[in-house]
């Protein structure tokens, strides 16, 4: 063969291999990594306007990426916010309605609606769902997975970038972080001095608070670090371009009125997006999503098929490839109070403007025992509640803010948009009333296709009947 036949059977090979790899490529799924924190406030975010808070690592992914403005999760709690995550469904139809309890042990949840078509998914840090039948995720070493321990144990990415090089397969790996949850003992509080600190207006000022407030911050810069380690690390394998990396910061802190609530700081949940070349970057969204929302997102984003009856979220794909800028009409919440303190159980519904929360047995007081008790010797249990207290004489404000706290109306509705702190209840107003009644009228349709009863499923023998997978209550349940 001449040189020059043998050059054009070179360049014809090297051409026909480019194609093939390129048809490879076109064909291949995307990989999804996400990103927890835990007990973040959103609103204590910079990126969602926070003023104190040094998150150098998320404002960069924010200009990457699309931040989701109204992004909700059904329950202000650990567990049952998982679970809505991990599987799609709200907390009454996967059964996990109250925190330290269970899922139903027949849910299909992110490991197997993945795996089935070729994914190998992974979760490293705190896993705080069950049973394991129900998320099946592969263990990846090399974050702490206690949340309450005293300091975190330092964290490992040899055992996730192993993880995400493994072989040729897409993966998905979920990272959940341990701060900024309490203890509050990470990151270096002295970048946040007490005076200087730009308390929100539903925390009472005082210098416990403060004081308590600096080392909470110092976690949230702490979790910045490791989100910036984590993202480092996947561009460090290749991985950069062809994942969709989500962060959220789950549910708000262990402040009164956040976690534990069905408050605008309790449910509404920071969401980034990015993913080059697909999502579009330095864009917000209005787009009203929820954690139901996301699994089904993951399966329509890497063309999987799946029956959408298997989830209670819908995609919202549309919205992460700048086609859309709505998605869905409302956001649902719940609050099931047991085991954390006397049943006190709370619905909501959110349309994105106003909130609108129904407090089932008002006539009680609200008691969370984490964050207003001390036990043994308190080391989990901060006591800046108790100098709100100890101040509530000559505190007016704090004094409010206890009573908010503790003894609600029975309906309370709040102009997410003029008042994103909820201080001004709107409930009563006669030119709201219609507003006020159609939400109420979306949120007993909603209870009702989803089974639930309301106060009785915030007992101690629903939480006892769902740890030994015999939910009392539910869409099955019907």
């Amino acid at each position: 063969m001449k040189l020059a036949s043998k050059l054009m059977a070179a360049v014809t090979i090297f051409t026909v291999s480019c194609l093939f790899a390129d048809a490879a490529r076109a064909e291949s799924k995307p990989n999804f990594l996400i990103v927890l924190a835990d007990d973040c406030t959103h609103n204590d975010l910079p990126v969602y306007g926070g003023r104190n808070a040094k998150t150098p690592n998320l404002d960069r992914l924010a200009s990457q990426g699309l931040v989701f403005d109204r992004a909700f999760l059904a329950e202000a709690i650990c567990q049952p916010c998982r679970a809505e995550l991990y599987s799609g469904l709200y907390p009454m139809s996967n059964g996990c309605a109250w925190n330290h309890s269970a899922s139903r042990s027949d849910i299909r949840s992110m490991p197997q609606h993945l795996g089935a078509e070729g994914y190998r998914v992974g979760l490293a840090g705190k896993v705080h769902v069950q049973p394991r039948q129900a998320f099946p995720f592969e263990s990846v070493d090399g974050f702490d997975k206690n949340c309450v321990r005293d300091p975190t144990q330092p964290h490992r990415l040899q055992s996730a970038l192993e993880f995400m090089t493994r072989d040729a397969e897409p993966f998905c790996l979920v990272i959940a972080l341990v701060e900024p949850h309490v203890p509050w003992v990470m990151g270096d509080a002295s970048q946040y001095p007490p005076k200087s600190i730009e308390l929100p207006p539903n925390i009472a000022d005082t210098p416990e608070t403060r004081r308590a407030f600096g080392r909470y911050l110092a976690e949230i810069t702490y979790m910045d670090s490791q989100v910036g380690e984590i993202l480092e690390a996947l561009d460090s394998v290749g991985h950069s371009d062809d994942t969709l990396v989500l962060f959220s910061s789950e549910q708000g802190s262990q402040f009164p009125g956040n976690k534990w609530t069905n408050y605008n700081t309790g449910v509404h949940t920071a969401l980034i997006a990015r993913f080059p070349n697909v999502v579009p970057a330095g864009r917000r969204t209005d787009a009203l999503v929820q954690y139901a929302d996301v699994l089904p997102t993951m399966m329509e984003m890497a063309e999987l098929p799946y029956e959408r009856d298997a989830f209670d979220g819908q995609s919202f794909a549309g919205v992460l490839k700048g086609q859309l800028n709505e998605h869905r009409d409302y956001v649902y919440g719940v609050h099931n109070n047991v085991p954390e303190g006397p049943s006190y159980p709370v619905r909501s519904i959110s349309d994105g403007k106003y909130h609108y929360i129904r407090n089932l047995t008002n006539e009680n007081l609200y008691i969370e025992k984490h964050l207003m008790g001390i036990k043994g010797d308190g080391k989990l249990n901060n006591k800046y509640w108790q100098t709100w207290v100890y101040n509530s004489f000559d505190n007016p404000n704090a004094y409010r803010l206890i009573q908010r706290y503790m003894r609600r109306p029975a309906e309370e509705l709040y102009d997410l948009e003029a008042d994103p702190y909820e201080m001004n209840n709107l409930a009563g107003q006669a030119g709201l009333a219609e507003v006020r009644s159609s939400l109420s009228a979306e949120l007993e349709r909603w209870m009702k296709g989803q089974g639930d009863p309301g106060a009785e499923q915030d007992t101690v023998e629903s939480l006892q009947a769902a740890r030994q997978d015999r939910h009392r209550f539910g869409p099955a349940n019907d």
